[in-house]
């Protein structure tokens, strides 16, 4: 039979429903709230992925199951050359598995904390292919919600790719959102003053990203939750008395741009898409070739060293030492009582669904919203349940009945899945 493997005595049908005994598993790469990330290879393919399993029981503490089926099928619509796409969802009795496209260039956390800050030619290439996968989210009615150094990876080529979409979600165009999620320092004043936001904020933390990758410092700063948000409400946009030697006109006049308080008046959010317009046409990217660029075929300026690991060694001391149960083949319970399951584990068994991108079309679970009536800008219909982190890297969620499934979470960064350099809870001290 063409379609089956032997390895060792277990023969694997490659034809049939993919599991976790199609990939060979190679070390850990990353570790998160709820499970780690390690490359794997797929046996009949060769090709390398990076597999990120979440531990079932340890989701459901932390009532985090919602989002986790959220985060599964925002993955399934998604396809594009900058961000780092869904390949595989499958699950077995103690975890889910998000097979994923594998970047070993390093997040760019840790490109920013090795060099100290980041050419200006670097960061407006990156900027710019970021560019490309926001308007690509946003035309698929999603938010990313919390885009930072940390969450956007490098491939072996030093081409920027966005990840982690534990807190993504689809916005409505019949009203605003007003759920606190991502993490405080990148967050827009729509999001911390709670007066309702939608696609908009995203353009925001794009250019607090960008403002913190050339100056190596972030715009707005607060030793607290209360300060931070003052910051971001009211304090002037300031640049370091060194930012004319590492930054052009252009590039402050872009980050002018995005890092401005009215969404209306924000670079990239001139509506219906019109906003990437605004931002092709910028003097800062005047130098950029946008059709190469979205064909991947751009050379980046920056090319990750690929000759040291990008990521932390010891994910995998820990299950060396025993101090984790490793990762194993496992076979699933045959035919399980749905009925006798936990609502939380049911929940799962149903909701996160097997995705196969070599045979499963791309599908979207939202409907086509409505024209816009009327728009709510009150925070009533929010439920607070989470506590804030002001170190700019804690991925926050709010239960929120805008227009989006309801989040229940505290998580620690789902992001350390996927950093592969230095642990970026250790960077900005409280």
């Amino acid at each position: 039979m063409g379609g089956v493997c032997c390895c060792f005595s277990e023969p694997v049908d490659f034809d049939a429903e993919v599991t976790l005994y199609h990939f060979d598993l190679h070390r850990a790469v990353g570790k998160g709230a709820f499970g780690k990330v390690r490359v794997v290879e797929h046996k009949r393919s060769k090709k390398l992925y990076a597999l990120k399993y979440i531990d079932k029981a340890k989701c459901i503490r932390q009532k985090a199951v919602a989002n986790i089926i959220q985060e599964r099928r925002l993955l399934e619509e998604i396809d594009h050359p900058f961000i780092v796409n869904l390949r595989y969802a499958f699950q077995d009795d103690e975890n889910c598995f998000f097979v994923l496209d594998l970047m070993l260039g390093g997040d760019l956390r840790f490109h920013l904390e090795r060099k100290g800050h980041i050419p200006e030619d670097v960061v407006r290439f990156w900027i710019a292919e970021l560019s490309c996968a926001l308007e690509y989210l946003h035309r698929k009615r999603i938010i990313h919600r919390d885009l930072k150094p940390d969450n956007i990876l490098l491939d072996a080529m030093g081409h920027a790719h966005i990840t982690d979409f534990n807190v993504a979600i689809h916005y409505s165009e019949r009203r605003l959102h007003t759920s606190v999620a991502g993490s405080m320092a990148y967050m827009a004043p729509q999001v911390v003053g709670r007066k309702g936001y939608s696609w908009q904020i995203d353009w925001w933390s794009l250019g607090v990203t960008a403002y913190e990758l050339l100056f190596h410092r972030r715009p707005f700063d607060g030793r607290n939750a209360e300060k931070m948000t003052q910051s971001i409400l009211k304090d002037p946009l300031r640049f370091p008395e060194s930012a004319s030697s590492r930054c052009s006109e252009a590039g402050i006049a872009a980050l002018r741009g995005f890092i401005e308080r009215d969404p209306e008046k924000r670079l990239g959010c001139r509506p219906k898409g019109q906003g990437i317009k605004d931002i092709r046409a910028h003097p800062w990217f005047a130098s950029i070739d946008w059709d190469s660029l979205e064909r991947k075929e751009c050379q980046p300026p920056f090319v990750p060293d690929m000759k040291q690991a990008n990521f932390d060694v010891s994910h995998e001391l820990d299950e060396f030492l025993m101090v984790e149960k490793p990762l194993t083949h496992t076979k699933r319970r045959a035919n399980p009582d749905l009925d006798k399951m936990k609502p939380e584990l049911r929940q799962l068994e149903e909701q996160f669904t097997v995705y196969d991108f070599t045979s499963s079309r791309r599908l979207s679970y939202y409907p086509h919203n409505q024209p816009v009536v009327t728009v709510g800008t009150s925070s009533d219909d929010t439920e607070r349940t989470a506590t804030q982190s002001i170190n700019g890297t804690a991925t926050i969620a709010e239960r929120s009945q805008a227009g989006s499934p309801a989040l229940d979470i505290t998580t620690v960064p789902m992001t350390a899945l996927f950093s592969y350099g230095t642990d970026p809870l250790s960077l900005y001290p409280p």
